[in-house]
């Protein structure tokens, strides 16, 4: 008797939708476990787009925050010397701020720029008053500024244009002393550019270095026409030899009638070439 099973009748056909329902629901499982990981990989992919998108927005913000910060900190070091609150202005500087004026680099805020600010501004300006004196005219207008912030947020420079106007009435102290001695009361013009660094501690920027670059001065009855060359004499000796001097001279500068360009810190906006004269 042949005791071999059948290779077909009702039992094999019965197998058949089994076999293939299970072949189905693997492809099936196989494509939408595809799917589902093409969708993750593309939700991963644009999350990370959008978190870079958010990151990059949120730094120009803060360079935009950082820049308005610094142009108000400048703005106010103008509005504090012009009413001669030179406490005020020296506490705007970086403890290890400098001051270049008038030839001379002046260091540290406690050093250098209080010298300069307390010692020889307040002493023969206001006789050492923190504040304005009557009959004493010194206004700073500080005007087109470009501020570039670093891309790390932590520095800055900028560039402003300084227009100012200075003197004494006849009627105040030094105008009545200038009076007795035959001579016009002091009154002047001025114009000049800072060309400055920033630094920011903690989410406070201050000033790391004030470079103030006087272009011209002129007196102001007869005006530039009559400035004579060396209108303000630079400084020529350093601290301690002159109790008020720098702690270090600068190269000599060009002075009106002469005329130069203070280097900019910035490249061209449209060939992005920097300035080398």
């Amino acid at each position: 008797m042949d005791t071999m099973k059948p290779t077909s009748g009702p039992d094999s056909i019965s197998t058949q939708p089994n076999a293939e329902r299970r072949s189905f629901m693997w492809k099936m499982g196989a494509a939408l476990s595809a799917v589902v990981a093409t969708a993750a990989a593309c939700t991963s992919k644009r999350e990370a787009e959008l978190k870079e998108q958010v990151e990059r927005m949120s730094n120009q913000l803060g360079m935009l925050e950082d820049t308005n910060a610094i142009r108000k900190l400048h703005h106010a070091y103008g509005y504090y010397l012009d009413k001669c609150v030179y406490e005020e202005v020296v506490s705007l500087f970086a403890d290890d701020g400098e001051a270049h004026f008038n030839g001379g680099i002046y260091i540290g805020k406690d050093k250098g720029v209080r010298r300069l600010y307390i010692d020889n501004f307040s002493q023969n300006f206001t006789g050492k008053k923190n504040g304005p004196i009557y009959g004493f005219l010194l206004d700073h207008m500080q005007l087109q500024d470009i501020v570039d912030v670093a891309p790390d947020r932590k520095t800055a420079k900028a560039r402003f244009r300084c227009f100012m106007q200075a003197g004494a009435n006849v009627l105040s102290k030094s105008g009545e002393a200038a009076v007795k001695q035959g001579r016009p009361p002091m009154q002047w013009w001025e114009g000049g550019i800072y060309e400055n660094e920033y630094v920011r501690e903690g989410n406070v920027w201050k000033i790391k270095v004030l470079d103030y670059r006087a272009i011209w001065h002129a007196d102001y009855a007869k005006g530039w026409a009559y400035t004579k060359p060396n209108y303000v004499p630079p400084a020529s000796k350093t601290f301690p030899e002159d109790p008020l001097g720098p702690d270090r001279l600068l190269p000599k500068r060009v002075l009106w009638p002469d005329t130069d360009v203070v280097p900019f810190h910035y490249p061209h906006p449209v060939t992005g070439e920097l300035w080398k004269g």
